[in-house]
């Protein structure tokens, strides 16, 4: 059976029982550009890559702020992350108006996750082509989840997602266990670390192409672009400056008897037995 049977939308489903538009859009997230997402006890920070079309553009930003307490991280399509962005600051805007008091960050993802939820089973929409990594804190502390163009969402330590993401997850997971202990400087800086390893190999990290932002107890939102980030690049380029050796002084000839302390050779001849030795 050929696939373009079965892809023509989200009501028609393969006979392997898969939804070929889903399968697109995740691929479509998998194909943008990386972010990156953790968080300690205080604090919660994410780090994404930004791309530009061409030289004659500028790059397209991909963090958004969508409270003073959350702000979300998008890889896929862009105008899917804004709109789903709108949304989302717009119901932390009615939580503030109706109740006075900030929306709770697993809500807000949860109301997000039935939005998205809706392409995938009615006629006449496809899904949204973009995962979100949301950084947020509220009464119970720093959070981060990610959404899927299939409506799932996952509570989170750690998580990247876009291109070359895997090499982002293996180091995220081989550092998971000091995630919770750093500060909000070091937090960064792993989150920097992470981001580097998604890059191809003549690409380095630069004021021009990577954004961090942090919110965290007692911090509302912050986000750092262009010049305010190369801090941040500076404290993970100071970590892997190699370290200067002093070379090492020439020693002395073994047997001369400059050397201090020194235990004479041991003599190559069998030892006596007690009889010989009193002849002796």
């Amino acid at each position: 059976m050929f696939r373009n049977q079965y892809d023509n939308d989200v009501t028609v489903w393969s006979p392997q029982g898969r939804i070929h538009q889903l399968e697109y859009a995740m691929e479509a997230v998998k194909q943008g550009s990386a972010t990156v997402g953790l968080k300690s006890r205080t604090h919660a920070v994410i780090v994404a890559l930004k791309r530009a079309q061409s030289d004659l553009t500028a790059h397209q930003k991909k963090l958004v702020r969508i409270a003073p307490h959350i702000v979300i991280g998008i890889s896929g399509l862009t105008a899917d992350g804004r709109s789903l962005g709108n949304y989302m600051r717009t119901e932390c805007l009615h939580s503030e108006y109706v109740f006075d008091r900030p929306l709770p960050v697993s809500r807000l993802v949860t109301a997000v996750g039935n939005k998205t939820q809706k392409p995938t089973q009615r006629y006449g929409r496809r899904p949204f082509g973009v995962g979100i990594l949301v950084a947020g804190y509220d009464e119970k502390g720093p959070h981060i989840y990610q959404t899927c163009p299939s409506a799932n969402f996952y509570n989170c330590k750690a998580m990247a997602i876009g291109s070359r993401s895997q090499s982002a997850r293996t180091y995220l997971e081989r550092h998971c266990s000091k995630f919770l202990d750093c500060s909000a400087e070091e937090l960064i800086s792993h989150g920097l670390r992470a981001l580097r390893e998604t890059l191809p190999s003549e690409q380095e990290l630069s004021t021009s192409n990577c954004s961090v932002s942090i919110v965290g107890k007692g911090q509302h939102v912050e986000i750092y672009d262009d010049e305010s980030v190369q801090p941040f690049l500076k404290n993970i380029e100071d970590a892997k400056a190699p370290v200067a050796v002093e070379p090492m002084q020439d020693t002395p000839e073994v047997g001369q008897g400059e050397l201090s302390g020194m235990v004479p050779p041991v003599s190559a001849q069998p030892p006596q037995d007690d009889d010989q030795a009193m002849e002796t």
